[in-house]
């Protein structure tokens, strides 16, 4: 009979299990540094060497580093989304900017509308509260917390969607575009013309969110990044024709 003699689990199995799914789920985070062996131990109610253990298996698959004197840190994963050629690739290319925010734009209003259908009311809280902060940081006018909080705001209807792939998916895009591989996000918030628009947008958001209406959560999405384009574009185009009226300022000094 195909039948074998049932084993407890080992701690140190439920252990790595528990940490693995932290991490698949978005709450341990790229870089996050773990608490003190003694403090975890005590944490997960198991003994250090069950804890050592499981922290052993967990950094042979690559989840956890360690640094000397430092401690054990959730390894940075995300970095294998793209090689450093192609990242260097997309700095060089405006195009990679226009494609970037096509394919945000696709999978965040997917995003935005399992979040306002199936999202829990903590998720929904997360949003408004990253939301309230967006709204004082206006009043600051900080463009470098104003982008921040851009960024946190919409990663969190990503973790408010609950799907695992688009989640690290999008953590790997927002964390290049954190880089300014694909655009500074805080040439956007420092246009005078855009920053209220912005936060109108985001609000937009925020209350279909909050309504739990799929449709025009979706809607709002599109427009708001529809909107980052074109500004862009004009961004763009504004720092060309920069370039050309230098020349002709120098050229006119010169003679």
């Amino acid at each position: 009979m195909p039948f074998q003699p049932i084993q407890s689990e080992k701690l140190s199995h439920a252990v790595v299990d528990q940490i693995e799914n932290l991490i698949l789920r978005g709450i341990l985070r790229p870089g996050e540094r773990l608490p003190a062996e003694r403090e975890l131990a005590e944490r997960l109610g198991v003994s250090r060497p069950s804890l050592r253990d499981a922290i052993a298996q967990l950094q042979n698959d690559g989840l956890l580093s360690s640094k000397a004197g430092s401690g054990i840190f959730v390894a940075d994963v995300l970095g294998s989304a793209f090689s450093p050629a192609l990242i260097r690739l997309f700095e060089r290319h405006d195009a990679a900017v226009t494609d970037y925010i096509a394919f945000r734009r696709d999978l965040e209003c997917l995003a935005v509308e399992r979040a306002a259908a199936m999202g829990s009311e903590t998720d929904l809280q997360i949003v408004n509260a990253i939301f309230l902060k967006m709204e004082i940081a206006h009043e600051k006018r900080d463009a470098a917390i104003e982008a921040k909080l851009d960024a946190e705001f919409h990663m969190a209807i990503i973790e408010a969607s609950h799907n695992v792939i688009m989640l690290h998916m999008m953590r790997s895009m927002f964390d290049l575009l954190q880089q300014g591989v694909f655009y500074n996000r805080q040439v956007i918030f420092k246009q005078r013309t855009t920053r209220g628009t912005l936060l109108d947008q985001h609000r937009a958001i925020n209350d279909a969110l909050q309504k739990r209406d799929p449709a025009a959560a979706r809607m709002a999405v599109s427009d708001h990044l529809s909107f980052v384009e074109n500004a862009l574009y004009q961004g763009q185009k504004a720092d060309r024709n920069e370039k050309i009226s230098r020349l002709r300022l120098a050229h006119i000094n010169e003679s």
